[in-house]
């Protein structure tokens, strides 16, 4: 569903800006080119917008403050990824690698990857040559509804769960980035499975919600709002040493979620990573390599 909208709307983008610049070059080439490259400069504001508000709002956040340069620099990066990703990876490549669930257990952990919002899995594309080679089965998930409650993707990560384990004969680890990781708490307490999962990692998951959910229309925006209903009935309904399975990494230049210390969870073992972006934190070579060797445990 989401790799349609996506589709739809980068079609729509190309043909407005095909038509401008056809309309427009007979008059005036420079006013062609420029009309044309409006929609690229409204990517680039927003972005920027996104990064000047979380380096403000982190003013009075526990983790480290950015520098400026970091800021910059992983805006820079992110505008990049976030390109890749929802240019190209999720709209148009998201079918093009399969899940791997060996006929026979490999003797290795296997593992369920779990995107976030507005995503599917073809966030996760760059990582299936890394768990393939290493032996790793994997069932990278697709969260439908795109826009209804956390709540209702228990059941999808729940069916992702028995596959691996019943190709692997070993509890998995759950990867999530994002809305992804409140997917994943929301599972353990609808299936009350603690005991069937090894690890939970969880990049960039706004535990505690995020200050820019007040702006979100979609069910499962309003529910990531900072400190808001969700989050907090989602906290009260878990039990004591649940916090305990999760190795949390959170960013001081996380343009989503933030202020920065709402990615970690009280009891997990948290990790900060500095300088890195929302969407670059599933990609980032240091968080990718700590995590896989994570799941080599």
């Amino acid at each position: 569903m989401i790799a349609r909208w996506q589709r739809t709307l980068l079609l729509f983008i190309l043909l407005t800006m095909a038509a401008w610049l056809v309309w427009q070059s007979p008059h005036s080439p420079l006013r062609a080119v420029l009309g044309a490259l409006v929609p690229l400069g409204i990517y680039l504001v927003v972005m920027a917008v996104e990064f000047v508000l979380m380096h403000i709002t982190n003013r009075a956040d526990a983790a480290p403050r950015a520098r400026l340069s970091q800021v910059a620099s992983a805006w820079w990066a992110e505008v990049w990824v976030a390109l890749l990703v929802f240019g190209w990876r999720q709209p148009f490549r998201h079918q093009s690698l399969p899940d791997w669930l060996p006929a026979q257990p490999t003797g290795k952990r296997g593992v369920v990857l779990v995107h976030g919002f507005m995503c599917n899995r073809g966030l996760w594309l760059p990582w299936f040559a890394h768990l393939l080679a290493r032996g790793h089965a994997y069932v990278a998930v697709n969260l439908e509804p795109v826009m209804g409650s956390i709540d209702e993707y228990a059941d999808i990560i729940e069916d992702a769960v028995r596959q691996v384990t019943a190709a692997t004969g070993q509890a998995p680890v759950l990867l999530c980035h994002s809305m992804g990781g409140l997917a994943v708490r929301a599972w353990l307490r609808a299936h009350q499975a603690d005991g069937r999962v090894h690890r939970v990692l969880t990049l960039g998951t706004p535990h505690g919600g995020t200050w820019l959910g007040r702006f979100s229309r979609a069910v499962n925006g309003r529910q990531m709002s900072l400190a808001g209903d969700w989050v907090v009935e989602l906290q009260r309904a878990e039990p004591a040493g649940r916090a305990a399975l999760f190795t949390c990494w959170y960013s001081n230049c996380d343009n989503i979620v933030f202020p920065a210390m709402t990615a970690a969870l009280e009891g997990a073992d948290n990790r900060l990573v500095k300088g890195v972006a929302h969407v670059q934190m599933a990609f980032d070579a240091q968080v990718m390599w700590a995590c896989l060797e994570e799941i080599g445990l």
